[in-house]
């Protein structure tokens, strides 16, 4: 055996002790901390609301996480009134039409103001974009009286007016839209096809992200709306989810542990939407944050 194979053993011994160790990152231990503590500030409530959902009458003031006598009669007696499953369908009804009025909706108007070239378009672009300062508050009087004069109060049309159409989706589908080469668009019109088919079949593959983040918003939105649905209805069976669950309970009392059951059921639809499409939120969200 040489020399140099004799002493590389303990050469590299001596490099493994002597080697100084990588200090620890207080940066990333401190995001971590604040990223947890975010983390739990947001499950609390519904780990609030569980637990209140799962208590009797008396206990619902009582702070406590684990209830003392945990039962499921509350969760039996939403599920056996009739009125939850109209409230139900109705949000169903509601939150999936408004939702696919506005995927053929804003991304036809965005690939509009995004595609063609005529006077004004800015112009239209930024009096659409204006609409996001003005407060939804300041717009209920006009949508209830424009609802009373036309008879659409108390209807499934006088509910969802309002939102069939956003600003925030024109500008999510505009900004995407401008990701698509022209060249395809020339392409295709090369090709013989119409407008509308270009639209269809090859502008809107190209944009699956915007549109699925942009379904997902809307739907959660329309699902738990709760201040237009309040006024625009007058009848329990046209109540939606938020505005059916708030009436249980009288001027006395409110019965805040049905209210918190029937809140733990309604979220099951939202949660299983994310689970499911929790990356296409992801990505459209940060894709339309580089291009904005």
């Amino acid at each position: 055996m040489s020399i140099a194979e004799e002493i590389r053993p303990t050469t590299d011994a001596l490099l493994k002790t002597d080697a100084p160790k990588k200090p620890t990152n207080m940066g990333q231990i401190l995001r971590w901390m604040l990223l947890f503590l975010g983390g739990v500030a947001m499950v609390m409530p519904i780990a609030y609301m569980i637990s209140t959902s799962l208590k009797w009458p008396h206990e619902v003031y009582n702070f406590k996480l684990i209830p003392d006598e945990p039962h499921i009669e509350n969760y039996t007696y939403v599920l056996e009134d009739g009125r939850f499953y109209w409230w139900f369908v109705n949000s169903m009804i509601i939150a999936v039409i408004t939702t696919v009025c506005n995927v053929i909706f804003d991304s036809l108007v965005g690939y509009t103001l995004c595609k063609f070239r005529f006077p004004g378009r800015y112009i239209i672009f930024i009096a659409i974009l204006s609409t996001l300062m003005i407060p939804t508050e300041m717009l209920v009087i006009p949508w209830y009286l424009m609802s009373q004069q036309f008879g659409w109060l108390d209807t499934y049309w006088g509910i969802m007016f309002p939102g069939l159409m956003t600003a925030f989706g024109t500008f999510l589908m505009k900004q995407f839209f401008e990701t698509v080469p022209d060249d395809f668009i020339e392409a295709a019109r090369i090709d013989g096809l119409n407008e509308l088919q270009i639209w269809w079949t090859v502008a809107m593959p190209l944009v699956k992200p915007a549109l699925a983040a942009l379904a997902i918003f809307v739907f959660l939105g329309n699902w738990t709306a709760f201040i237009w649905p309040l006024i625009v209805t007058n009848s329990v069976e046209m109540y939606t989810l938020p505005v059916g669950l708030s009436s249980f309970g009288d001027e006395a009392d409110v019965a805040w542990e049905l209210i918190m059951t029937g809140a733990a059921i309604s979220t099951i639809p939202t949660l299983i939407v994310f689970l499911i499409f929790q990356r296409y939120i992801i990505q459209g969200v940060v894709m339309a944050g580089l291009k904005g």
